[in-house]
């Protein structure tokens, strides 16, 4: 059985600081931009999992420099701990098998699919930390589910003979999910820039391997692609996972996995700013439903409780 990981219990009950929740959205948007960067690289004859090794290898200056801050300032030790070691393992597994998904079904059905990791957030919650999912929870859940599937469009469709890639899609939600956990756990021992550095270069070890293995193109061939993969790695792995860190020292497990909804939502109004790729009356009410499932699965404390600001069971 997964043990309750653990988290400091302040002795009075007390809201989530404000920056909190904008780390949490400026994040999701951060790692959104991502697949605008991977699409650039690609350009550039970069391979999909050696783009994956660039954005996590090429944040980790970025990420050293705030870890530096946050030792000097005494929040973090120089070490690795076991739920960073985990974290970078997962993450790497997530865009493993993200860059798989896409390769074997549509680009819409592999972000949609891999968009379920709070579906597991909350199954790993109930089941083995044997904490409660609140009915807001829930209820935001199934809208951000929908209001997903909504502004995908029509592109959403399951064809039998890409049924790999779906499943994929889901082991990426599966690694994606339990991700939250392992940063939750190393949240918990040292400031986010510490964590977010360790977890990258976990993850830049893995993906390094996987690269030479698979024979990707690793050197991009052209100077928008160099920079585009500077670009990922500073917006949406140094800005967008080390904002989700933050967030994730102070929120509720549950409720961090689904603003990573919004990460949906960026993908589509880059998608409309930067590509000129239109956006249907129903791919907007899609993302008007997954803005109104989070605003219902908000943490909420009732005064005078003594209940933990950071406990996963209030998402």
């Amino acid at each position: 059985m997964i043990k309750p990981l653990p988290h400091p219990k302040p002795p009075n009950a007390l809201p989530a600081p404000l920056y909190a929740y904008f780390s949490l959205v400026i994040g999701a948007f951060g790692m959104g931009m991502s697949p605008l960067f991977v699409r650039f690289a690609a350009d550039a004859s970069v391979g999909p999992y050696a783009s994956a090794f660039w954005r996590v290898f090429l944040a980790l200056p970025f990420l050293a420099i705030w870890a530096k801050i946050e030792e000097r300032g005494g929040e973090s030790r120089p070490t690795f701990k076991t739920p960073m070691l985990w974290a970078g393992v997962l993450f790497a597994g997530d865009l493993f098998f993200w860059h798989l998904s896409i390769l074997k079904t549509s680009v819409a059905n592999a972000t949609f699919l891999s968009t379920t990791a709070p579906v597991w957030v909350m199954l790993v919650s109930a089941v083995f930390l044997k904490e409660k999912i609140s009915r807001a929870a829930l209820i935001g859940l199934v809208l951000c589910l929908i209001g997903g599937s909504t502004l995908i469009g029509d592109t959403l469709s399951f064809n039998p003979q890409h049924w790999l890639g779906d499943v994929f899609g889901l082991i990426t939600a599966f690694f994606f999910g339990l991700y939250f956990f392992g940063i939750k756990g190393a949240r918990a021992l040292a400031g986010a820039g510490r964590t977010t550095f360790a977890a990258s270069a976990i993850s830049a070890a893995c993906l390094l391997l996987v690269t030479v293995i698979t024979g990707d193109q690793l050197i991009p061939t052209t100077l928008n692609g160099a920079l585009a993969l500077i670009a990922m790695a500073a917006i949406s792995q140094a800005m967008g996972q080390g904002l989700l860190s933050v967030a994730l020292g102070q929120l509720p497990t549950v409720f961090s996995a689904l603003v990573i909804f919004l990460e949906a939502v960026a993908a589509a109004a880059l998608a409309w700013l930067v590509l000129d790729e239109a956006l249907s009356v129903l791919q907007i009410l899609g993302g008007g439903l997954i803005l109104i499932g989070i605003f219902i699965a908000r943490p909420k404390i009732e005064p005078g409780t003594a209940t933990d600001r950071a406990a996963p069971s209030q998402g």
